[in-house]
C-alpha cells in the first residue's frame, strides 16, 4: 500500500514539474501580445449622432 501511494505521489510530482516547465517554455517562447487599447471618442459627433436619430425615428414609423 505504501508503494503504491509513492507512485501516485512521485507521478503528481512529476506532473505538476512537467506543467510548471510547460508554462515556463510557452511563456518564454510565445509571450503575450500587447492589447491594443480601443480610442474612446470623447466628444460629440452631430452628424453621427443625427443619422442615428433619424434611422431610429424611420424604423419606429415604419413598425409601428
Amino acid at each position: 500500500m505504501l508503494a503504491g501511494m509513492g507512485i501516485v505521489f512521485a507521478f503528481l510530482a512529476m506532473l505538476i514539474w512537467s506543467i510548471n516547465v510547460m508554462t515556463a517554455l510557452v511563456a518564454r517562447y510565445f509571450p503575450d501580445e500587447p492589447e491594443l487599447e480601443m480610442s474612446v471618442h470623447k466628444g460629440e459627433d452631430h452628424a453621427t449622432i443625427a443619422a442615428i436619430s433619424a434611422a431610429v425615428h424611420q424604423y419606429r414609423t415604419k413598425y409601428k
